[in-house]
């Protein structure tokens, strides 16, 4: 076989095997009981070699919990040493340290084997709605508040899966169904990931994956490598404002770009919080690492390989490594933060490249209580309503409106939430005039409310941020709109705590807008009049921020 034959197969088999883990993720989007995972994506999966690599991910998912993942499988193999996985067995942990960052997500890996020898693991990790404990909120002060905590442990042994540990998973939630649900589609997505790795390997006569995953390793960190080569070297650095939980918190990051990669120090950071919002370091690494390959190589698939010219310190003890027993379960409110803070960095090395903030992390719509759903075997219900606010305007176009970015899954449609859940929602729409004013226009937040269905009252599990410290503008562009909750009758509420919405009160969440890219005045005046011909602006707001009147038009 010539080299560039060989070299023709071997990406093949690549793109063969970046297919085989979309399969075997849309196998879970389409198995899953919880409307967050099946309706909004809120998901990985992935396959890995012996040693622990991840070779493949796929598209579908989002980053804090691929990024993670990538590093649980090796923390699974150091519990159950390769030679004494069996086929059948399937391995669970929810472990925020050892898995992707709070105890909501479930995390299975099991051992594929071909012709009776172990030749890859893959791993997949879903948001469970309700896992027990305060909820999906800030107000736990350790983890153990926060839910039941699965360590290290065998789900299934040679195809016997473990009824003691699903019994008492089913007693430590309020949606024992959808939970039970969640974990056998779990192991059922990467059952048929194995099936069709076995089948490819079949087609290409392959008995192991050391040199495909030898390959895409290699490549991977070649083509990161020459991306980093072309960007000026140097040491930058940047910080961010965000509310916090009861004080405002600081990001403060390092980066340094050198022959040898990026390197991103968070040194300087607030100190962990005594509440809910703190992020395990494995969280923190994800989010970073994400962050710098959108802006550096964006084109290159994601694997060990291309996550490994990337490294990320911050100190224990910081909001962004807190060790155990630290309350994490809303790490996502500060760790989708994180890319924005490295964007500040980078935009003193390639200015070009960088967006403007954006509303950082979703705006998750945690609801409890009574319900008369019968389609969960309970009379209490927990849902998570996905939504988010704008994102910020990039260099030569506008922000994405009411779009979830850094995370990217999508919003929970009305129709799922108002099925599975007592609640109505009277209004979703976008926020007029809620994107930052630029030559880019920053992505529109949104208005949403919200009622109970019945009479009774819901409780709301706040965590939100962007109220105090709103999205900021970059290179001239004007910030996007701060996000608000409230009741309709006017009291103000707190953007994280759990909270009250009596019975006939509705909720109304304003979800933060995208900031502005550049100088409002210089945006072009047939794009002023587009959006204030559709209502994304108001008059006001376009004579206010852009100079631009109905008279001026004429």
């Amino acid at each position: 076989m010539t080299q560039a034959f060989e070299k023709i197969q071997m990406q093949i088999m690549w793109n063969r095997l970046i297919s085989v883990v979309e399969e075997q993720a849309q196998t879970l989007l389409r198995t899953a009981f919880s409307p967050i995972v099946r309706e909004c994506g809120d998901l990985s999966a992935g396959v890995f070699d012996l040693q622990g690599r991840m070779i493949a991910q796929a598209v579908t998912g989002t980053p804090g919990h691929v990024n993670s993942m990538a590093e649980a499988v090796k923390h699974f193999i150091r519990h159950f040493p390769l030679e004494t996985m069996n086929e059948g067995d399937i391995y669970i942990t929810n472990d925020p340290w050892l898995g992707t960052g709070h105890l909501n997500d479930f995390v299975l890996t099991t051992p594929c084997f071909k012709d009776g020898r172990l030749v890859a693991l893959f791993s997949c990790t879903s948001h469970i709605t309700d896992i027990g404990g305060l909820g999906t909120g800030t107000d736990g002060t350790d983890v153990h508040m926060e839910g039941i905590y699965i360590p290290m442990l065998k789900l299934a042994d040679r195809g016997q899966m473990n009824e003691t540990l699903l019994a008492m998973v089913r007693q430590n939630t309020r949606q024992p169904v959808e939970t039970e649900g969640d974990v056998y589609s779990l192991a059922a997505c990467n059952d048929i990931g194995c099936c069709r790795l076995v089948e490819m390997m079949d087609e290409f006569g392959l008995e192991g994956l050391d040199a495909l995953a030898d390959y895409v390793c290699q490549n991977s960190y070649d083509a990161v490598m020459a991306e980093v080569a072309k960007l000026p070297k140097g040491t930058f650095r940047s910080s961010m404002t965000i509310d916090g939980y009861d004080k405002p918190l600081q990001l403060v990051a390092e980066v340094t770009i050198s022959d040898d990669g990026i390197s991103v120090d968070y040194d300087g950071t607030s100190p962990q919080s005594r509440y809910g919002v703190n992020v395990p370091h494995a969280y923190t690494i994800a989010y970073t690492s994400f962050g710098l390959s959108c802006i550096v190589s964006s084109d290159v698939p994601n694997n060990a390989g291309s996550l490994a010219p990337f490294t990320v310190r911050a100190p224990e003890g910081s909001i962004l490594n807190a060790p155990y027993p630290a309350a994490v379960c809303s790490r996502h409110v500060i760790g989708q933060m994180l890319p924005d803070t490295v964007f500040g960095c980078l935009a003193q090395a390639v200015p070009e490249r960088i967006p403007a903030e954006g509303a950082g992390c979703l705006w998750n719509l945690t609801f409890r209580g009574e319900t008369d759903r019968g389609s969960n075997d309970a009379s209490i219900f927990c849902i998570t309503a996905v939504t988010n606010g704008g994102t910020g305007a990039r260099p030569s176009k506008d922000g994405l409106s009411a779009t979830a970015y850094p995370s990217g899954v999508r919003g929970t449609p009305v129709e799922i939430n108002e099925s599975v859940a007592p609640i109505v929602i009277w209004r979703k729409e976008y926020r007029t005039d809620s994107g930052g004013a630029g030559a880019q226009r920053g992505g529109l937040g949104q208005v949403i409310e919200v009622e109970s269905a019945i009479d009774a009252d819901l409780e709301l599990l706040a965590a939100f941020d962007r109220i105090d410290y709103p999205p900021r503008g970059r290179d001239g562009g004007l910030n996007g709109d701060a996000g608000s909750l409230r009741l309709a009758s006017g009291a103000q509420l707190r953007g994280k705590g759990t909270q009250h919405v009596a019975s006939g009160e509705r909720l109304v969440i304003h979800t933060p807008g995208g900031a502005g890219h550049g100088d409002p005045h210089v945006r072009a005046e047939d794009l002023v009049s587009a959006d204030l011909r559709n209502g994304l602006i108001s008059a006001e707001g376009a004579a206010r921020e852009y100079g631009y009147t109905a008279a001026k038009a004429d």
